[in-house]
């Protein structure tokens, strides 16, 4: 039920202020409704008013007015719109609480209330509050006797905002001022009582009528039935409607609605199509509302197949389906998988140009089409997004391109991918529908392997945006770039990664190294090897290799033996050539001690070099000190040498005249059963010198060793030394 909401023309008479200059109508500039040609006339017909000598303004009332007509007074160049009165006293009334001194300033603002303004000030209040107030001051003053408008319009105020006793109190009250009860006010309260839940208070309401004589039509029927059945008592419903039939009052189409409602509310189709077939037996053509909320109710009830007789039925009978027809039988068609009946109702409703009401519906029909595998199809769904002008997300696209990769359409999706990146449509706020995992990761998965790793990270960057962080792809990224040849994109990724604590795949790290191998970069390619490591990969064996390799052939010794100790340490054994000749070129430009280390690394993972052979390479290339510490670890570990590395390096320290770096290591060898008088035939020849140059006792001491050794003859004739390790 609806009731005409306007303001209504007040006609203002003219009243002389003492503290007003006098115009020729002061409150002209309040209200523009007056007709200007019978100014004069009422001005010349206007009886002189007497001062109030008992009576007079107060300072602030006469400030008040005063101020209202000055603002009101039009300033030269562009006429401001005057206010209405009522709104100025409805902004007096919000901005002062209400007391005397407010009232005061009302009445001198107001000579004479009339029913207009009263109606127009109730109508303009926000606040209930105010509303009240202002109709209780007015009759209480003696100001005005309210008439029924203005008790419908405070009763409707009042049954708004909640405040059901104040205004079941001025209805009831109606008769002693004189003015009568109707069925309007009635359906009013009706209906309040009923949107705040108190449905036993509408049916007394109801019922109250019938004593107070107020006769109860159709109209009050219509109000009862949309309470009551909105709690689902359908039962009191029906006994009400049968009261109704048996009162000889025929329902209207409104009653048949609001009872088909109810009913398909909780389920109770048969009732409903019983309500539905009796309306159409009296003559009473179903509408579109009928034919909706029969549909709908049958969808809820997993009844699409009727939902879709009445939709055929109602096209039959001329009756267009509107916005919410479709949008309530659309879900219904989708979720039984009648997906060409769906795209058949979708194309009807893009030519007529009506949008849903609700537009998640999209991605329920592209779900549910790409689910029956028409991507044809499906893919219309999007276009008739927009052709009816609803906003693409992100999410309606990502459906797609998810169910094209899936069926190998890869071009396809790619179209799709671009109108997304192309548009942002990503990046728009707000957006209800994002796209998912399963749907971005197979088409930027599919655009690194097949060399467009460019644009994929240009979408998934727009993702990143959106807070998206998903490790899959950001590997995927890596590996594109580095098959692409680009390591240096791929590692910025691999950066954006770390910071973000997300883990990283061993095959996007062994691609990346191989990446900046091929691009002869070894040092990088031995960063993104250690950032493997850190994070708990194991590199194949093969790696480790290829890394050493590079980095050796690039002259980077000592940084391809750090390869090598991390190799050692995750206990990968192969490879030892290599390790043989990193540990002989460490060996021979002086890094004696890094070789050494890593020497007694190796021999602590059960995979010891041959020292014999460094040895011996040491000694013929002159690198005499190298030679002799290794040696002088061998003997400390007691490692297994051949005799002819112990001659090899005294030779060369001879040769070299360090004859006292040959008279200690042979000490230390002869202490071990290394060598005797016989062994070595350079022996003699060291004595000698050490006797030239000097060193008489390291010749004696070592002369009486050799004649010791002699006496015992216990190691006389031995070649090869049997110290083990």
């Amino acid at each position: 039920m609806a009731f005409i909401s306007v303001s209504k023309t007040y006609q203002l008479k003219q009243r002389v202020h003492p503290s007003i200059p006098r115009i020729s109508n002061p409150l002209h500039f309040f209200c523009t409704t007056q007709d200007p040609t019978k100014e004069s006339e009422e001005q010349n017909n206007a009886a002189p008013q007497p001062q109030q000598k008992d009576a007079p303004p107060q300072p602030q009332q006469e400030e008040e007015a005063a101020n209202v007509v000055k603002q009101r007074t039009p300033h030269r160049g562009k006429a401001r719109n005057p206010e209405k009165i009522e709104d100025t006293i409805c902004r007096m009334m919000e901005s002062r609480a209400w007391t005397t001194r407010l009232q005061n300033s009302i009445r001198n603002l107001v000579p004479e209330f009339d029913h207009s303004l009263v109606y127009n000030v109730l109508h303009r209040s926000r606040n209930s509050e105010h509303a009240l107030q202002f109709f209780r001051w007015v009759e209480r003053s003696g100001l005005i006797r309210h008439d029924r408008e203005a008790h419908m319009k405070i009763i409707e105020i009042l049954g708004g905002a909640s405040k059901l006793n104040h205004a079941r109190c001025i209805l009831l009250d109606m008769p002693s001022k004189g003015v009568q009860w109707d069925e309007d006010m009635f359906v009013v309260m009706i209906e309040s009582y009923g949107k705040a839940g108190i449905v036993q208070e509408s049916v007394k309401m109801f019922q109250k009528m019938k004593e107070l004589g107020v006769e109860r039509t159709v109209k009050s029927y219509d109000a009862l039935f949309k309470v009551i059945l909105r709690r689902g008592r359908y039962m009191m419903a029906k006994r009400f409607y049968e009261d109704m039939k048996t009162r000889e009052i025929e329902p209207d189409v409104v009653t048949y609605n609001t009872m088909i409602n109810g009913y398909t509310r909780f389920k109770k189709m048969d009732e409903a199509e019983k309500l539905l077939v009796e309306m159409k037996g009296k003559n009473l053509a179903p509408t579109v509302i009928s034919y909706t909320t029969m549909i709908k109710g049958y969808v809820a009830a997993e009844q699409v197949d009727d939902g879709l007789r009445l939709f055929e039925e109602m096209k039959s009978s001329g009756i267009k389906p509107n916005a919410t027809t479709y949008s309530t039988l659309l879900p219904g068609l989708c979720d039984a998988g009648k997906t060409t009946e769906a795209k058949d109702i979708l194309k009807e409703m893009v030519n007529r140009y009506i949008a849903p009401k609700d537009n998640s519906i999209f991605i329920k029909l592209l779900i549910s089409q790409c689910k029956s595998g028409d991507l044809s199809a499906a893919h219309d769904v999007l276009r008739g997004m927009m052709r009816l002008s609803i906003p693409t997300e992100a999410g309606h696209y990502g459906v797609l391109i998810e169910n094209f990769c899936k069926a190998n359409e890869f071009d396809q999706a790619i179209k799709l991918l671009d109108k997304l990146v192309e548009k942002e449509i990503v990046l728009r706020p707000q957006s209800s529908v994002d796209i998912e995992a399963s749907a971005y990761n197979p088409i930027i998965e599919y655009l690194c392997h097949y060399g467009q790793t460019g644009k994929a990270e240009v979408f998934f960057r727009q993702l990143m945006k959106k807070g998206v962080l998903d490790p899959i792809a950001f590997n995927n990224l890596i590996r594109g770039h580095a098959k692409e040849g680009n390591p240096a994109l791929a590692f910025e990724i691999l950066q954006i990664m770390d910071r973000r604590g997300l883990p990283k795949d061993a095959d996007a790290y062994k691609l990346l190294i191989e990446s900046y191998l091929r691009k002869g970069e070894p040092a990088d390619a031995k960063t993104a090897l250690d950032g493997m490591i850190e994070d708990g990969h194991l590199p194949e064996s093969g790696i480790f290799k290829s890394v050493m390799e590079s980095l050796f052939e690039d002259g980077r010794v000592q940084t391809a033996s750090r390869v090598m100790k991390s190799m050692v340490e995750k206990g990968v054994k192969e490879h030892m050539d290599l390790v043989a000749k990193i540990l002989e070129t460490l060996l021979m430009r002086g890094h004696v001690e890094e070789a050494i280390g890593r020497i007694e690394l190796l021999m602590q993972n059960g995979c010891a070099p041959n020292l014999d052979s460094l040895l011996s390479v040491l000694s013929e290339k002159g690198k005499t000190i190298a030679a002799l510490k290794l040696l002088d670890f061998g003997l400390e570990r007691d490692c297994s040498l051949d005799f002819s590395s112990y001659e090899k390096v005294l030779d060369a320290l001879l040769a070299a005249g360090k004859t006292l770096n040959a008279y200690s290591i042979l000490c230390k060898i002869m202490a071990k059963g290394g060598i005797t008088d016989t062994n070595w035939s350079s022996l003699e020849d060291l004595i000698n010198i050490l006797n030239q140059e000097g060193n008489t006792m390291q010749a004696d001491i070592l002369s009486r060793m050799i004649r010791g050794e002699a006496a015992s003859g216990s190691k006389k004739g031995k070649k090869h030394a049997t110290v083990s390790s």
